[in-house]
């Protein structure tokens, strides 16, 4: 199946795939070391370049992949939400699952635009029925991206190993 790259619009924002674009935005969010602290630290630009053309590729490679999201209103970044299959090198093994994932921006965070677009996104994937089960890979200490994950109803199988580091693995059913 070939699934076009789909834009989402909500009440408040508008969720399109990356493009080159995005590059700056993505770079000053990945850049905030207090952001960044759960996911991996602060990324260079390099990184971030290569990030947005590995989420680019995802839709041709996978049929699936992240958006940017912006305020429909103003245009301005709020942050990266989608599916991913990276393959990661991790214990246990979760390659071949799509795995969700979700980040906003400092200034957009507490203002309900993560729920707003992982309630989206979901939404998109579980009409897709191309996949019946997602996971999340949460850091235990990582309290809000705990909530999003309870919110939507991901619940803890495993702790998982990945790069030096324990942290949390969920899962989520397609509803039927």
């Amino acid at each position: 199946m070939d699934i076009d790259k789909p834009v989402i619009v909500t009440q408040r924002l508008t969720l399109q795939p990356h493009t080159l674009n995005d590059v700056d935005d993505v770079f000053a969010m990945r850049s905030d070391p207090e952001l960044t602290r759960f996911l991996g630290g602060v990324m260079n630009r390099e990184d971030v370049r290569s990030r947005v053309l590995r989420n680019i590729g995802l839709w041709a490679a996978v049929d699936l992949g992240y958006w940017v999201a912006r305020e429909t209103d103003t245009s301005r970044f709020v942050g990266e939400f989608g599916f991913a299959d990276y393959h990661r090198d991790t214990t246990p093994s979760f390659a071949g699952i799509p795995e969700v994932g979700w980040v906003a921006a400092a200034w957009a965070q507490r203002k309900g635009f993560t729920s707003e677009a992982v309630e989206a996104i979901l939404a998109w994937g579980d009409r897709q029925a191309t996949f019946d089960r997602t996971v999340c890979m949460i850091s235990k200490n990582n309290l809000p991206s705990l909530r999003v994950a309870e919110k939507f109803g991901y619940r803890q199988f495993s702790d998982v190993f990945y790069k030096g580091n324990t942290d949390l693995l969920f899962e989520r059913l397609r509803p039927t």
